[in-house]
């Protein structure tokens, strides 16, 4: 008998079919039993006898045949795709045994530490709540491919391996590339812009790397990044507005898509107004001095809870749960950031900020071959290890800009999460690569 999915047996009423998943739960009344199947489709009530399930457990492996029945009207489930329908078990085949768990899986919420949650990610990952977190990534990184290809942007992929660090800085991890030194991209920004002089409008989905020496609740050493890069723009407001329009078209995509996922977290998607408010880094400084006295306005940066603060001025005074905060120094931004001729020492570039924390970081760039050499030359970066980048500016190239979302963090503050590692699939930081590091010690 060909296999059916869970999900098809609403159509199967009175018809025998065969099911195959994992077992999700077992109860037993006596001498029935009850089972919950759970295949890609979905979970499906089995009824077996007591001596049918004897050797059975949760995440065993088993292909169930029998008949689709509906359910009786006062056991209906409506909170199940396929309450209206249950299988009456004829034969059970276990095809995987699995070993006793570690602990329970059965429940709505699976209630355990980071650490744990992590050390048995093989396992949790299973679980349904789980699983939700990632396919609202999947939603969101589908979504900044689809916003930017109708505006006409190629997709490309940019290497790991590359020559020196695009942004400069330490925070780079180097490596031994046959004979001789290379480094893992922390950005793939280089790329970007190289690919700005082939199709003009482009974007990667990229694993980025940062040998960053912290261990938070908003940082991973290895992230994927929506990043998009495009030319001839008439000012750096241009890039702004292809970003608002990108994470715009992405909130309302999860909406539709993931709006079960939403009640299950007990959340929605963060509350946007027709245009998002933006204002300069100095101008949240004096408020956030204003609101708390807290004074950081000589700070290059905003400090997390100086961004968590302004959150909530542009909630409270703005309706909108993002902001972009403008103008950050130029010794704060990458050398190729454009500085702004109207303010002197401040950068035409931006950050969206979500629900209290950094989504997003963007700009102009520069696009004159001198200037960039010069300000490179400036940080300390040897750009003659990046032959290719110059190659780009030399031989011409566009007014141009772009941005970079942490697909992590917009998952993270769209469901709720207190920790970004619980919105990556297998995080790595300082204390974990799949397993912890000092259990190797």
């Amino acid at each position: 008998m060909q296999r059916t999915l869970v999900l098809d047996c609403n159509d199967k009423v009175n018809e025998s079919v065969k099911i195959c998943g994992w077992v999700q739960t077992r109860r037993d009344h006596g001498k029935i039993a009850f089972l919950d199947i759970l295949d890609r489709s979905g979970v499906l009530q089995v009824v077996c006898s007591g001596e049918q399930v004897k050797d059975l457990g949760p995440q065993d492996v088993v292909c169930v045949e029998g008949k689709v029945a509906s359910r009786p009207p006062k056991l209906i489930n409506p909170n199940l795709p396929t309450g209206k329908v249950e299988l009456q078990a004829e034969k059970i085949e276990i095809v995987s045994k699995a070993e006793e768990l570690p602990f329970d899986m059965g429940g709505k919420e699976l209630d355990l530490q980071l650490p744990t949650l992590l050390d048995f990610r093989g396992l949790t990952l299973r679980h349904p709540k789980i699983k939700e977190i990632f396919k609202v990534q999947e939603v969101v990184i589908d979504a900044f491919r689809e916003s930017l290809k109708k505006k006409d942007f190629t997709e490309f992929q940019s290497p790991v391996i590359i020559p020196q660090a695009a942004e400069g800085g330490s925070e780079v991890f180097e490596i031994k590339y046959f004979e001789h030194k290379a480094y893992l991209a922390q950005s793939p920004q280089f790329y970007k812009q190289i690919m700005v002089g082939v199709f003009e409008r482009v974007f990667t989905v990229n694993k980025t790397l940062r040998a960053e020496p912290s261990v938070t609740t908003r940082h991973l050493t290895e992230a994927t990044t929506l990043d998009a890069e495009f030319g001839f723009i008439d000012s750096w407001l241009d890039v702004m507005e292809m970003a608002e329009y990108s994470i715009k078209y992405i909130l309302e995509r999860v909406e539709k898509e993931t709006s079960p996922i939403l009640t299950s977290y007990n959340t929605s998607i963060p509350k946007v107004p027709e245009t998002i408010p933006h204002i300069k880094l100095r101008e949240a400084q004096e408020i956030i001095f204003k609101r708390t006295g807290r004074d950081n306005r000589k700070e290059p940066d905003l400090e997390p809870e100086d961004e968590r603060e302004i959150c909530r001025w542009a909630l409270e005074e703005k309706e909108s749960d993002l902001i972009f905060i403008t103008h950050y120094p130029v010794s704060k931004r990458p050398f190729y950031t454009f500085e702004d001729e109207s303010d002197p020492g401040y950068t035409l570039s931006f950050d969206l900020l979500g629900r209290g924390t950094e989504w997003m970081t963007g700009g102009q760039r520069i696009n004159d071959v001198k200037l960039l050499t010069e300000k490179a030359s400036a940080r300390g970066v040897d750009i003659k290890k990046s032959e290719l980048y110059l190659q780009a500016f030399k031989y011409g190239m566009p007014p141009e800009g772009g941005f970079s979302f942490g697909s992590e963090r917009i998952v993270m503050h769209i469901l709720g999460l207190s920790n970004v590692r619980e919105a990556s699939l297998f995080p790595r930081d300082m204390e974990r690569v799949d397993i912890r590091l000092s259990s190797l010690k």
